[in-house]
């Protein structure tokens, strides 16, 4: 059986692009089978606050998706930049480095790049 391999990735706030980005990850689930695709969506910029703890925040799609083997990545360079402490992020979401090395390196590994 085939594996895929994506990376989402997600570098502005707004809700609407999450939203997005999740029903694209849902699809893509949905489509290829839990079993078939490897899936990791790396926010840096905006996007972090996608991944914060909050009212606002995208907690239950998270977690769903996570359950489904959904690897959350946030950029420290831009949680530091826009004073977000690494405790105030949802439990499911690591923190790498630099979400463009981060990018980088899925590429080279052969990882389809996604950005809705």
């Amino acid at each position: 059986m085939k594996t895929y391999r994506v990376v989402f990735h997600l570098d502005e706030p707004s809700k609407g692009r999450a939203d997005q980005v999740f029903k694209n990850i849902e699809n893509l689930l949905a489509e290829l089978g839990e079993t078939s695709v490897e899936v990791e969506l790396v926010a840096n910029g905006g996007g972090v606050n996608v991944l914060v703890k909050g009212p606002d925040s995208h907690a239950e799609q998270v977690e769903q998706l996570a359950a489904k083997g959904v690897r959350f990545a946030a950029c420290a360079h831009s949680l530091a930049i826009l004073g977000i402490a690494k405790e105030s992020l949802l439990e499911s979401v690591d923190v790498v480095s630099a979400g463009v090395v981060e990018l980088v390196k899925k590429q080279a590994e052969g990882w389809a790049y996604i950005r809705p």
